[in-house]
């Protein structure tokens, strides 16, 4: 499994109102002849326009390339069409969006598995207090589709991570998504090295640092006694999606080891090679399996001059 980071950051789309309502008004081609318009899984993926290094190498290296790359909505010749662009709060309804081949307007039909699925979908708020990882339906005309019920009204993004059949590197393509309601701004939740989640207690050791590889560990626990018995999810033992604060510059970090492999075991803790794309406050967002169910943990970080995680502040506490 690559231990490196894979990083695809995106653009900041204004999307802050502070009235009280936010609304508005298997073959060798993996695509198929477009056709106009007409299940969900809980918590990974991303990619880089950068080919990936072998595991340990940025690590080695001591510095890794962190400029953010991508930032858009099309890039190496796909297209994201996000299909639903504005749902309704506290509302399940139907998010279909599509894969575009440019150039030929046929949608991508045949995809290389990752993690076990074709294509991972993260849908984030823009203050990153709600977080979301689905693994939407694909049909047969390329047309994607997933249930979701998102909390509170504002603005959202949508990052498709996948990577085409016979394609060389993944892609990471986002687009935003507007929830209307009645919408309350929130402040990013205060940096903390320790949160909690449906009864389990997650702590985070080591930091992000701007521009170099480091090592991050978090540990799982469980009425105050480590948790040694995580379940495979995807592959792997937990999965790390890192969101930055502003723009929402996007880092999918891979675990540094898997079950199977011999040397890893199933927790307390889980460990990942990554590496921040400059200083600031982000959001880790951390999928752990457990007795059958899959949780998120959240934490807020700071690097560069503001530092790693700090105490003082009050941690987040994941519903």
């Amino acid at each position: 499994m690559n231990t490196g980071l894979k990083i695809t950051a995106f653009t900041a789309a204004v999307a802050a109102t502070f009235g009280t309502a936010y609304s508005v008004g298997q073959g060798v081609d993996p695509v198929t002849a477009e056709k106009k318009p007409a299940s969900e899984d809980g918590g990974h993926g991303g990619h880089t326009g950068e080919k990936e290094k072998p595991a340990g190498e940025e690590a080695s290296a001591g510095h890794a390339e962190a400029v953010p790359g991508g930032l858009q909505i099309s890039e190496g010749g796909y297209a994201l069409d996000l299909q639903t662009s504005r749902i309704d709060a506290e509302k399940r309804e139907e998010l279909r969006f599509r894969v575009v081949k440019e150039g030929r307007g046929k949608n991508v039909t045949a995809y290389e598995r990752e993690h076990g699925k074709e294509l991972h979908l993260i849908v984030a708020s823009r203050d990153l207090t709600t977080y979301r990882h689905l693994h939407p339906t694909r049909a047969s005309d390329g047309t994607w589709s997933t249930p979701v019920e998102l909390p509170e009204a504002g603005g959202y993004r949508v990052f498709a991570d996948f990577k085409p059949a016979g394609a060389k590197e993944g892609l990471t393509l986002g687009a935003d998504l507007a929830v209307a309601g009645r919408y309350v701004p929130k402040a990013l939740p205060g940096a903390g090295a320790r949160t909690s989640v449906d009864g389990y207690e997650v702590t985070l050791q080591g930091e992000l640092k701007p521009g170099k590889a480091a090592d991050v560990t978090l540990n799982v626990e469980k009425n105050g006694r480590p948790v040694t018995d995580l379940q495979p999810y995807l592959g792997s033992y937990g999965h790390l999606v890192a969101l930055r604060a502003g723009d929402l510059a996007y880092l999918h970090v891979h675990p540094t080891g898997g079950p199977g492999d011999g040397r890893t075991k199933p927790g307390p803790g889980v460990s990942f090679a990554a590496t921040a794309p400059s200083g600031g406050a982000y959001r880790l967002f951390l999928d752990f399996k457990h007795e059958g169910v899959v949780r998120t943990a959240a934490f807020t970080v700071r690097t560069g001059s503001a530092g790693g995680p700090t105490e003082s502040q009050p941690p987040a506490h994941t519903h």
